[in-house]
């Protein structure tokens, strides 16, 4: 019986430690910002690179948002295309991921309150597993903290 608690034991360190934990956020930052990035292009003329699409000003009306359509659509368009690159690549992922999920909390709030459970709930434990534990050894922050760390040296 020891030796089978002993091998649990050094089983749920392994599983525990940065490697697995940063595996997993790498698959969080990945997925989460998959969901805003498929969600930019849609609102993005095919064939160009950040042309909005004209008829995202008119689906933007119909949703009856307390801020101007001229200012929404833009603001909505390119925060879909930056914030998701930050979370993805793991730089500033805490800001990035913060960004992420007010944009879930306006979308729950405002557009589709129907979607909170599963879709919403999902993206917004994602961010907060993010906001909260950072993006892992496999990011850019965590480069530019080994290379800050260095330099403190």
């Amino acid at each position: 019986m020891q030796r089978l608690t002993m091998v649990y034991d050094r089983t749920i360190r392994i599983l525990s430690g940065r490697l697995i934990e940063s595996l997993a956020l790498l698959l969080n930052r990945l997925a989460l910002a998959g969901v805003f990035w498929r969600s930019a292009r849609t609102k993005i003329t095919e064939g160009t690179i950040l042309q909005i699409d004209e008829t995202q000003y008119y689906l933007f009306e119909e949703f009856g948002l307390p801020i101007p359509t001229d200012i929404a659509v833009p603001l909505t368009a390119y925060a879909e295309h930056f914030l998701p690159v930050l979370v993805a690549l793991g730089i500033g992922t805490r800001i990035g991921a913060a960004g992420l999920l007010a944009m879930t909390m306006v979308i729950q709030l405002l557009v589709f309150p129907e979607a909170w459970w599963p879709v919403h709930a999902l993206w917004a434990a994602m961010a907060l597993i993010l906001i909260s534990r950072g993006a892992g050894i496999f990011s850019l922050d965590a480069i530019v903290t080994r290379l800050r760390d260095q330099a403190k040296r």
